[in-house]
């Protein structure tokens, strides 16, 4: 596979020892935010859209943002895919210059789930795209898609091995006992079963459900073959929070670039913790 921004970032996680946090963005304000509070800090970064931001945003505008961001910011970053489920939505995506996708087949049997993912592989390779997927099924709420937690499915290492090599993906999300969304409870995170998947898939192991986690337990899983940490319900929080405060304090407050501004600190805030808590796993 040629290699590309999303490759290129997680082989030298994985070889480094830390991770490469990814933003769930849903406007330009989000995704300017973090490219913003991702270069003063050097870090690099990947930017996540789930199908519910491309239908709010337009494809177009997606892809508009990207290329933007290549000329405005001067660090390595990549839009990716999050929990894409449709094969043919994809493709276009694809077609219309996206590079790092992720299919999301977990809700179906294992060798369904290897068929899909496998067709989506043999498209993307054609154009050097990066594709991950994912073993297993966290509970929680994503997008549009909902999981109990009685139904959450932990990745079953010898089939993590399997599903690696049938379907030839470049990077594969685990379930471990994380959540997306916040955690109710105290989250319990299988570390064994981690380092089982570890002993028995080399490639770049992703980690969802990142909201939420104390920061050593993360360090731990990074210190463990994690290279890449989904983050996006804590974003989410910190702009409603710092735009429900300014209208507090600013009732008549009409102004966007205005009312925009403490949403745009209070996540930049949280952005900069996630960062510096995926890199600093390499100096532990």
């Amino acid at each position: 596979m040629t290699a590309t921004t999303t490759t290129n970032l997680l082989r030298a996680a994985q070889i480094e020892n830390y991770a490469v946090p990814a933003f769930n963005v849903h406007n330009l304000e989000t995704a300017k935010a973090v490219l913003e509070i991702a270069e003063e800090l050097r870090s690099p970064v990947l930017l996540a859209a789930t199908p519910g931001t491309i239908k709010y945003m337009g494809e177009e505008f997606l892809v508009g943002l990207m290329e933007a961001g290549r000329k405005r910011y001067n660090i390595p970053f990549e839009v990716h895919l999050d929990h894409h489920e449709n094969i043919e939505d994809i493709k276009r995506l694809i077609d219309a210059g996206v590079r790092s996708v992720m299919i999301d087949a977990s809700h179906h049997p294992f060798d369904e789930n290897v068929k899909i993912v496998k067709e989506v592989v043999e498209y993307a390779t054609k154009y050097g795209v990066f594709v991950e997927a994912e073993l297993g099924r966290l509970s929680g709420i994503e997008d549009d898609m909902s999981v109990d937690e009685k139904d959450a499915i932990y990745t079953n290492p010898n089939e993590a091995k399997e599903f690696v090599e049938r379907t030839g993906i470049h990077s594969l999300a685990v379930a471990i006992g994380t959540a997306h969304g916040l955690y109710k409870g105290e989250p319990k995170l299988d570390l064994e079963r981690l380092k089982d998947i570890r002993a028995v898939v080399d490639i770049p192991l992703v980690l969802h459900g990142g909201s939420g986690l104390p920061d050593t337990l993360v360090r731990e899983t990074i210190n463990m073959g994690i290279c890449k940490v989904n983050i996006a319900t804590e974003l989410k929080n910190a702009f409603v929070g710092g735009l429900k405060d300014y209208f507090i304090e600013h009732p008549d407050e009409n102004d966007p670039r205005k009312y925009f501004k403490d949403a745009i600190t209070e996540l930049k805030q949280v952005a900069a913790d996630k960062i510096a808590m995926c890199k600093s796993a390499q100096r532990a």
